[in-house]
């Protein structure tokens, strides 16, 4: 079984963000990075973004969730950007970096490292 990985490096995207009443009243950027595990054989062969993890879709669609989103932890909206990703996309691996810049006095950004799997069918 080959390993293959597709990656998005520092999306950023502009949302509502944070615990604090000011940060509810603004919007802030944060910054998606992406690795996606998947199988990239077939499209190599075929040279066709039908057979192949389309990463400007995944970008489109995680960019009006994340624009739409007003979540208060960065936790939450990791989580859900991965879900995303593993429901709706050929991709049985994601590890998701989730950076908001500027949150820390003194730190160029702060955030969140995730890695989920698919989840397994009872029957398979």
């Amino acid at each position: 079984m080959n390993t293959d990985r597709v990656f998005i490096d520092n999306l950023e995207i502009e949302t509502v963000i944070g615990i604090y009443d000011w940060e509810r009243e603004i919007r802030q950027k944060v910054s998606l990075t992406l690795e996606m595990d998947t199988d990239v054989a077939r499209a190599a062969v075929t040279d066709d973004i039908a057979d192949a993890l389309d990463y400007k879709a995944v970008a489109k669609r995680l960019i009006q969730f994340v624009g739409d989103s007003s979540f208060q932890l960065v936790e939450t909206l990791g989580e859900r950007c991965a879900e995303i990703v593993l429901d709706e996309f050929p991709v049985s691996w994601i590890r998701l970096r989730l950076d908001k810049p500027g949150a820390v006095r003194g730190s160029r950004s702060v955030g969140i490292v995730i890695e989920r799997s698919k989840r397994k069918t009872e029957a398979g």
